[in-house]
């Protein structure tokens, strides 16, 4: 059995952040990470492959140089090998591009199940699992709390407003695991030195036959145009209570606020 874990480098959120002279993320001038949603993706997928005989696991990004990061990451928590889509005609491709190339990278390693976080931490939209599912034909079971498998049958529970429930479909098929799905393992030294000797496979446009005017900033169906800086924090108001008005003073600065 082989499992795609998706993984996707993205900028550090406790960094600075800032727009390139197209107005996509400056992503060589923030340092990046593996988005910490996909490393449940990657969590899981290792749990099954620990729990059954002859099973896979794939890390699958697409993304700069750079993202080869995320790749190593899942590497060295114990992932077998990784496919790195690495092509600059991508540059600035929107989420409909993106799971075009992932569903052509995908159909490419032939999997049984693919694995994905239930959002990115950079773009945080969580549509990538249901379009991809839409884009192979396959089943689609997302914001799983618990995911498992019994020989072709994939079995997930999910929370939703109302109820918990338990959904389950034949492979192949494309999961999205929450953060409740389980802590993410730690990489140990093992796991370090092993990945160094691991495959990563890397991949252009030209290998998943995607014609390049389908993908990138030109093909985008939304782009930024125009940004400016979050203005500076500015200095709070403070009240000294010297003669016992200080509550009514509260009270019309949250009512001119409209905060009551």
């Amino acid at each position: 059995m082989k499992i795609v874990a998706l993984v996707k480098y993205v900028p550090d959120a406790t960094g600075d952040r800032e727009f390139a002279e197209d107005f996509t993320v400056d992503r060589e001038g923030s340092d990046g990470l593996l988005s910490e949603l996909d490393e449940y993706a990657v969590e899981q997928s290792l749990q099954i492959a620990e729990a059954g005989d002859d099973v896979e696991v794939v890390a699958l990004t697409v993304g700069p140089d750079d993202a080869y990061d995320a790749i190593k990451r899942a590497l060295q928590m114990g992932a077998d090998s990784g496919v790195h889509v690495n092509d600059e005609r991508i540059h600035g491709s929107d989420v409909l591009a993106t799971s075009a190339v992932l569903a052509a990278a995908i159909r490419r390693l032939a999997p049984d199940l693919v694995v994905c976080g239930m959002a990115s931490t950079d773009g945080s939209m969580g549509v990538m699992p249901a379009m991809l599912a839409e884009r192979l034909g396959w089943a689609g079971l997302t914001q799983a709390r618990e995911l498992s498998l019994e020989g072709t049958t994939v079995r997930i529970s999910r929370d939703d407003d109302t109820a918990s429930l338990v959904v389950e479909a034949d492979l192949p098929a494309v999961v999205s695991v929450t953060d409740q799905s389980g802590e993410a393992r730690y990489p140990s030294m093992k796991g370090i030195l092993a990945a160094k000797k691991k495959p990563v496979d890397e991949l252009t446009l030209d290998d998943l036959d995607l014609d390049p005017a389908s993908v990138g900033l030109g093909a985008a169906r939304s782009r930024v145009t125009a940004a400016t800086e979050r203005p500076a924090k500015q200095a709070g108001t403070v009240v000294t209570d010297e003669d016992g008005s200080s509550a009514a003073v509260i009270a019309d600065f949250l009512t001119a606020g409209k905060h009551l």
